[in-house]
Order: structure tokens, then sequence, then C-alpha cells
């Protein structure tokens, strides 16, 4: 019963505070919005990022898996380009800019949760979730910050999308994003398919991988991740203005919650448990750069 109760309180705690940070960034950044049935784009994309998980949660906490939990982020993600491209197109065809950045959006969700949903069929399971899962209350908390995820990271595109009246013409800023991403996507790319061929010899089997990108950094993957999201913010350099600012937010909360909360620290607890005792693994993380892919002198 105790633990019952403790996980009601968490995960009401989390939920909370996921629906109140959600609405205090709508009502900053909708003015400019499109509006449809008296409520903005921005109103409808969230609901559509906290709704999407909610209910793949009900058939996930069922049968206490997380097969397709990267997948209906994803999907998500493609959901929300798509519905803010419409609505976007009620008040003016879409610019060249919200084409690039939704499609820039398709091709990094399309290739991220295959690659994660691959990784999890191969493996069986994703050990993150190894607790959560038992308990359907607390098995709720992933799915929700993975709604209040996609909402942060996606919000600049949101918005561009969603804006009322024509776009600005294209400027040096967004050929400065674009460059941004496309860097940031090769790393993390690159990074992922070097850590997926490592762990396929036979011989690597409970070792650390300190090749290609990770023999200068440790979490090159993270890096990439945080660079191409950037990216996608310098885009909005010369169409937002006012509260809209609010939405480099993003970047913001994706380095904070890769190096603060959810990746760095996890993995980083879970690789010291495993060779936290082995010399050549603290020569490793002392020679090692912890996010930027750069050798130490």
């Amino acid at each position: 019963m105790n633990t019952l109760r403790t996980d009601i309180r968490l995960t009401s705690i989390v939920v909370i505070s996921t629906l109140l940070i959600i609405s205090v960034i709508v009502s900053a950044v909708e003015k400019n919005s499109v509006q449809i049935n008296g409520y903005s784009t921005v109103l409808y994309c969230a609901i559509i990022c906290i709704t999407t998980q909610w209910l793949a949660w009900i058939p996930a906490s069922i049968k206490q898996t997380e097969r397709f939990y990267d997948l209906t982020g994803g999907l998500t993600y493609l959901t929300v380009v798509i519905f803010s491209l419409w609505a976007g197109s009620q008040s003016e065809f879409p610019s060249v800019r919200e084409l690039i950045i939704s499609l820039l959006v398709v091709i990094w969700s399309l290739r991220l949760s295959f690659f994660l949903y691959l990784r999890i069929h191969r493996s069986g399971k994703d050990g993150r979730f190894d607790e959560l899962k038992k308990s359907p209350i607390r098995f709720l908390v992933p799915w929700t910050l993975q709604g209040l995820w996609v909402f942060l990271t996606m919000i600049v595109v949101i918005v561009i999308n969603s804006q009322n009246g024509p776009s600005p013409p294209l400027k040096i800023w967004d050929g400065i994003g674009l460059a941004v991403w496309i860097l940031g996507f090769v790393i993390e790319a690159l990074a992922d398919n070097q850590k997926t061929k490592f762990n396929t010899i036979p011989e690597n089997q409970g070792k650390w991988i300190d090749s290609g990108l990770w023999s200068i950094s440790r979490h090159p993957n993270y890096f990439g991740e945080i660079l191409l999201w950037s990216g996608i913010a310098i885009f909005g350099i010369s169409c937002l203005s006012g509260l809209e600012l609010l939405t480099w937010i993003s970047p913001i909360f994706i380095y904070l919650l890769l190096t603060k909360i959810s990746g760095v620290p996890i993995l980083d607890k879970r690789a010291l448990e495993k060779w936290g005792d082995d010399p050549e693994y603290q020569k490793y993380r002392e020679k090692t750069s912890l996010l930027i892919p750069i050798r130490k002198n």
C-alpha cells in the first residue's frame, strides 16, 4: 500500500508539473499562432504530444513493454510536424523555411526512432524501464516525460510553422542553422553507428567503446543531439520576436536533460558500476571529454 501511495504521489507530481510547464509555454508563445475553432495551433500541438503518449501507455502498461516507446515518440514528432504545417497553411502557404525545418525534423525522427526501436528489438528490453514498467502508475512517468520532451524540442518548429501571416525571407541565420543541424545530425548518426558495430563484435561484449568519436567524447551522440536542435533554434532568429523567443528553451532543455538528469548521469552511473574499478576505464574517463568531441591534452 505504501508503495502504491508513493507511486501515485510521484507520478502526480510529474504529470502536474508537466502540464504546468506546457501551459506556461503555450500561453507565452501562442499569440501569433493560427487559430482553429478559437484555439491556437500551439495548444493543439501540446495536446497531441501528451495524449498520444498517454494512449500508447495504456497497452504498454498492460503488456509491461517498452518496445514501442521510441516509435511512439517518432510518430508524435511526425504528427506534430504535419499538423502544424497544415494549420499554418490556413493563413499562408508554408514558406521555404517552414518546409526545411519540417523536413529536418522528419529526417531526424525517422532515423532515431527506428534506430532505438531496432536496438530494443535486438536486446529485448531497455534497462531504463526495468523497474518502472512493473507498476502501471509509475510507468506513466516516462510516457508523460516523452510528451514533454517532444513538445519542448519541437516548440521552435511549432511556432514557426503556425505563425499567422507571411514568413520573412531566408537570411544568413537560416543557412547557419542548417549547417549546425547537419553537423549535429552527422555526429549523432555516426556515433550511434560506431557503437552499434562495436557491440555486434562478440569480443567486445562487456566492454566500453573507446574508438572512433567515442575516443574523444564519452557521449558524442548526445553532443550531436544538442547541436542539431540548436541548429533548429537558430532558424528562429529571422522570424521570432517578443515572447516567441522563449522557444529557445528547446536546446537549453535538451542540454540540461541529457547532461544533468536522464542521459549522462544515468549512463555514467551504470558505467562506474561496471568498470569503476578498472584502471583502464579510469584512464579513459580522465583523458576523454565528457561531451564535446575534442582531444584533451
